[in-house]
């Protein structure tokens, strides 16, 4: 039986609420005790996978107690582990990292780089990037990193053309030539893949992709390259914590030869293994 807890944003709210708390009050936080399980956030696909994967076939032999909790957020799973509430998170990149600790005020460093989730642009409506016609709305993610990365992806592959100099805080107001007149509409990262009967075409993180179904590899009009990119994602812990042993253990085993093979066999090049 899997044992994996699923939470949700309304369910944990509450967590964001008690973000300048510390783990340090709480004697049964997840995060103080380094004799219990490591317990860890992560998205349910691919990351809550792969560390069932982890838990099921190579944490006892290494000594460690795994428990896996699910969120559908790229929120709270940052807050849960600034108070403590869980040990280490698996769901981000650096770069959203970088602008969650700066507007939050969060102390979240990353351990061990995994995987990469290529971003992709896909539609119900169209076969081909080139189809898209002179108007066309397209979904982009409405966080700031994954709208940048988004845009980015739309102008490396010629349907518009950013602003030079353009970082990671891009939005539409940063586009220099729109030949298409595309419009763009602002959802949340998880609502991107539902809204694919609503609007010409969508930018979709590659595990909210995975689970609608869509194969990043196969289905994408567009796909983000791994080559040289900055959006790994990665196992991620409260600055201090690097050092625990269970995390150390974790890192060891995300990283190593039978994740590799685990990432490659499941889900054929929609995932890329980063180490």
């Amino acid at each position: 039986m899997r044992n994996t807890a699923k939470f949700t944003t309304a369910v944990l709210a509450a967590g964001a609420l008690t973000l300048g708390l510390t783990a340090c009050g709480s004697e049964d936080s997840a995060a103080s005790d380094t004799s219990g399980p490591l317990v860890v956030a992560a998205s349910p696909t691919p990351h809550a996978e792969i560390l069932t994967y982890v838990k099921d076939n190579l944490a006892q032999k290494a000594g460690l107690d795994l428990e896996v909790r699910e969120f559908t957020d790229y929120v709270t799973p940052n807050t849960a582990t600034e108070d403590g509430s869980v040990g280490a998170n698996y769901f981000q990149n650096q770069p959203y990292l970088d602008d969650f600790n700066k507007k939050n005020g969060t102390d979240i460093v990353p351990v061990a780089t995994v995987h990469l989730e290529p971003l992709g642009l896909y539609s119900h409506k169209v076969k081909s990037a080139d189809g898209l016609k002179s108007g066309a709305t397209v979904a982009v993610p409405n966080d700031s990193v994954n709208e940048a990365r988004a845009l980015k992806l739309l102008d490396a592959n010629g349907l518009i053309t950013l602003k030079d100099g353009v970082g990671n805080d891009a939005t539409p107001s940063d586009i220099a030539k729109n030949p298409k007149n595309l419009k763009f509409k602002e959802l949340e990262a998880a609502q991107t893949p539902r809204s694919l009967d609503d609007v010409d075409a969508a930018v979709v993180n590659g595990n909210y992709a995975i689970e609608a179904d869509l194969s990043p590899a196969k289905d994408a009009l567009v796909l983000e390259s791994a080559k040289n990119n900055p959006y790994g994602n990665f196992l991620a812990v409260k600055d201090g914590s690097e050092s625990d042993p269970r995390v150390r253990k974790l890192a060891k085993l995300l990283t190593s030869a039978e994740v590799k093979k685990f990432i490659e066999d499941k889900y054929q090049g929609s995932v890329i293994a980063s180490f």
